[in-house]
């Protein structure tokens, strides 16, 4: 990899907000070289147990809002019911996980963490905690604030509005 391809030009056009196609690319590979480090100290602690990062996903989530309905970590995630059953069934079968029949409604199924599935939520995002963190603390108070800015219109936007509107990613 050349160092030119992901070099930091701050030229007039970008103070204006208007991006050359070039900046754009460099912005792409840049956000694909972060998520492959961001995961990668999670990917390393989930290959001891067989799991990829749909499993993480629904760990984290789940830790995020115990009793969550699998219907809401289905619209969370985005993904088929076929593929989040076969998840929660590995994460159930392992003790990672544990489903209650619904207070309020006895076809919900509410999710939360077992005391092993905690140990295993906190062990990969102290990781990440670790890695953004530093990253953070690099860039200062301005670009984290313009980070998030930009992560945040990212997002597809019935998604941004009801996160932004429920406390999500707070």
């Amino acid at each position: 990899m050349h160092s030119k391809r992901l070099s930091r030009p701050m030229g007039r056009s970008e103070q204006l907000l208007f991006l050359t196609d070039e900046q754009l690319r460099q912005g792409i590979e840049l956000m694909f070289f972060a998520y492959r480090g961001f995961t990668a100290d999670p990917d390393r602690i989930l290959e001891n147990y067989a799991y990829g990062r749909a499993h993480h996903r629904a760990i984290h989530f789940i830790n995020r809002t115990p009793g969550l309905t699998v219907n809401d970590l289905l619209d969370i995630l985005g993904v088929t019911k076929q593929s989040l059953n076969r998840v929660l069934r590995q994460l159930v079968e392992d003790g990672l996980v544990e489903s209650r029949i619904g207070t309020q409604d006895r076809r919900q199924r509410n999710l939360f963490l077992t005391e092993e599935g905690i140990a295993l939520e906190r062990e990969l995002s102290d990781a990440q905690r670790k890695r953004m963190r530093k990253a953070y603390s690099n860039a200062g108070p301005e670009a984290v604030h313009g980070f998030r800015t930009v992560l945040e219109q990212m997002i597809d936007p019935a998604m941004r509005e009801k996160l932004l509107n429920e406390g999500g990613a707070s």
